[in-house]
């Protein structure tokens, strides 16, 4: 993670047969986009940006918490082209829509999906001021939206490489300060998707979620065929774990949008505020003073053993109760936390490490479980699909991202993973049938992070 960019052949990223395909396709359409709209081929650039797994560690990065994480073998390709102008045409070569951003003339654009690449420039141009310049961008993606998968994220992590690369942003003096490897990088991203400051990198009006920078992360420093633990607040790699290479990962898309916008991004936020609440109602104690729900622990716990949320946390907790968060939700909250972070990640971990896979599964079960109660983020369908899952005789499945719909993975042998997929489809949609043209069932195992394409000649065959 010393490197802050990575630069790769198709070659060197070892995809399978059928991944490395499907970017090449991807490739191929995005550069049509461009060529159709008459830009030079002169000068492109091209970047492979893949989606990724929250393994474990469900809405714990904003409260400094714990994950477990992976990339998945599907992303998005972006090629992006400098112009002379201070104009930014963003192309998704797949939908065939198109938007022209000013970064002189901030202007609201109806596309949906606008706010990212204008949230990303906005920062950038706030941050690093004239060095911005405008730019023909083309995408094509393969994975499925609003899923769960971090297709958002991934954009605006592609974005961020783009432009850092077009206009030269780490020889700017505060890049230079901020953004030193990729984990600070992952940091700057997450910072930029949620509106706070980064170091000497003053905020900007974010996309308007408060998570942090877990999908960032993973999509930027987790390695191919490894499973990675990192805590956040800061960003901190803590260790890797090699994936048995007799299992993959089935991903089981609901159907069910888990969108981050309207009445959605308030249910996505309400667990972010509640982390915040549990943080000012230790603060308001008098004691030591905190940023992040694992440092309340942390100082709670003083010099006895965190083998359980401390007492003073609980009383803090049920004393902060209101109207709009109850003191069960409170408590509950505090135990999903300390689960998470400070018992099932590290424990997930040494299973792996060990081929534990049954103990791996217990603790993937107690993680769903968790989330259930009180997160109160999980719908019928994720709850169904992870209950589908293990039934089916999958080692471990939990849903996974935001919640309010998206995705579930499960863990099974490789050589079952097809069966198994349609089984579960199959299960599922006699349960949901309405969900059936949107669901979404693919196989992956942990893949590589994002890079800089260097043969994108070569890959076209040109």
């Amino acid at each position: 993670m010393n490197d802050l960019f990575v630069g790769r052949s198709l070659a060197d990223a070892a995809f399978p047969a059928a991944a490395a395909e499907a970017y090449r396709t991807l490739l191929r359409d995005a550069h049509r986009a461009l060529d159709e709209a008459g830009v030079s081929r002169d000068g492109r650039r091209s970047w492979i940006i893949p989606g990724r797994i929250e393994v474990l560690g469900k809405h714990v990065d904003y409260a400094g918490g714990r994950s477990l994480l992976c990339t998945v073998e599907r992303g998005i390709v972006l090629v992006a082209r400098p112009r002379d102008d201070r104009q930014v045409v963003l192309r998704d070569a797949r939908r065939r829509e198109a938007i022209s951003l000013s970064l002189d003339t901030p202007a609201r654009v109806a596309a949906p999906w606008a706010i990212y690449p204008r949230t990303v420039l906005n920062r950038l141009q706030r941050n690093f001021g004239d060095r911005l310049r405008g730019a023909d961008v083309s995408l094509a993606s393969n994975l499925p939206p609003a899923a769960g998968v971090s297709s958002s994220s991934a954009l605006t992590v592609g974005l961020t490489l783009a432009f850092a690369a077009l206009c030269d942003l780490p020889s700017h003096p505060l890049w230079r300060e901020a953004i030193t490897d990729r984990a600070a990088l992952a940091g700057y991203v997450g910072a930029l998707e949620n509106g706070m400051d980064y170091g000497v990198l003053s905020g900007e009006r974010g996309v308007g979620t408060m998570g942090g920078a877990q999908d960032q992360t993973a999509i930027l420093c987790c390695e191919r065929a490894r499973l990675d633990v990192f805590s956040w607040a800061p960003v901190r790699f803590e260790q890797s774990v090699g994936w048995p290479d007799s299992h993959t990962f089935v991903i089981g898309v609901s159907g069910v949008v888990a969108a981050k916008t309207g009445a959605a991004k308030e249910r996505y936020n309400r667990a972010a505020r509640t982390a915040r609440r549990l943080v000012d109602a230790w603060n308001a104690t008098g004691q030591v003073q905190v940023r992040t729900l694992r440092e309340a622990f942390l100082a709670a716990a003083g010099d006895t053993p965190l083998d359980e949320v401390p007492a003073p946390l609980l009383t803090a907790a049920e004393a902060a109760a209101d109207a709009e968060f109850s003191a069960g939700h409170l408590t509950a909250r505090l135990g999903q936390f300390f689960d998470e972070t400070f018992v099932i990640v590290p424990q997930a971990a040494e299973a792996l490490a060990a081929g534990n896979l049954a103990h791996f599964g217990k603790l993937v079960d107690k993680s769903q479980a968790g989330a259930e109660r009180a997160l109160e983020n999980q719908i019928a369908e994720t709850v169904h699909l992870q209950r589908y899952a293990r039934d089916l005789g999958a080692t471990a499945a939990s849903a996974f991202g935001a919640g309010f719909g998206g995705a579930v993975w499960a863990m099974v042998p490789a050589v079952d993973a097809d069966r198994f997929a349609s089984r579960w489809r199959d299960r599922y949609l006699r349960v949901h049938p309405n969900a059936s043209h949107r669901s979404l069932f693919f196989s992956t195992a942990p893949s590589a992070p994002a890079f800089e394409l260097l043969d994108a000649a070569t890959v076209l065959g040109e």
